[in-house]
């Protein structure tokens, strides 16, 4: 073979770009490990009818799910018809306690979304901790929020109210799940995952592992069977 034959310099660079093409499309489409990127429950947690539950487990405070944040909200757009998203506020440790009372507090209110970017942002950008419910006030009020029926519905926390039922249904989902940190995804009531779980053995961003995380969560959902 003459190695100066233009037509071998044209097979070994289609060889060249053939070969880049399958290394991204490896790097695109990783080999997922149970056991490692993801675990499996040992039995199919009860969800809603006829939907495939996802849950992204979070805290107000935790900043890497500030980071995945931006990562997350657009991917939630375009789930499909039959995936029934939520977001599930996690009480770890008495620290959280305050910031799941107002994420279930503002999402009785129905505007909790229409808070969210200010919340973080005040937490991980300002330092602004929001540890009482007069600082909360005072961040939200001047965006839009009812003072008076955040105060209605803060206080309202008997044990059948809406806020109490959804932190203890919260609380039920983080045991069942055996949640150890977060963020973290919860698919179908079958499989848990996470950034640090989808791109573990790899050095990456945090919006990378977060971007992986969902390429697996997607992943996932196909492999829940029909409730």
């Amino acid at each position: 073979m003459n190695p100066l034959n233009p037509l071998n310099t044209t097979r070994r660079q289609a060889l060249v770009l053939g070969s880049s093409a399958l290394a991204a499309s490896a790097l695109a489409q990783p080999a997922f490990r149970e056991g490692f990127h993801y675990k499996r429950l040992p039995s199919r947690l009860p969800g809603t009818a006829g939907k495939i539950d996802v849950l992204e487990f979070f805290w107000y405070g935790c900043p890497h799910c500030y980071a995945f944040e931006p990562v997350l909200g657009p991917w939630i757009k375009q789930l499909p018809a039959n995936v029934e998203f939520r977001h599930v506020h996690v009480f770890f440790r008495e620290n959280t306690r305050g910031h799941q009372r107002l994420f279930y507090t503002l999402q009785a209110m129905a505007v909790e979304h229409q808070f969210r970017p200010a919340i973080f942002k005040a937490i991980h950008e300002q330092g602004n901790m929001l540890e009482t419910p007069e600082a909360m006030v005072k961040l939200l009020k001047p965006l839009g929020l009812d003072e008076a029926k955040f105060s209605a519905a803060w206080k309202s926390f008997e044990p059948k109210s809406f806020s109490a039922a959804r932190i203890d249904a919260a609380n039920r989902l983080t045991a069942a799940y055996e949640l150890d940190g977060v963020p973290a995804m919860g698919i179908g009531g079958l499989f848990l995952t996470s950034p640090g779980m989808a791109a573990r053995g790899e050095r990456m961003s945090e919006a990378d592992s977060g971007r992986r995380c969902l390429q697996l969560a997607e992943q996932l959902i196909k492999q829940v069977p029909a409730a």
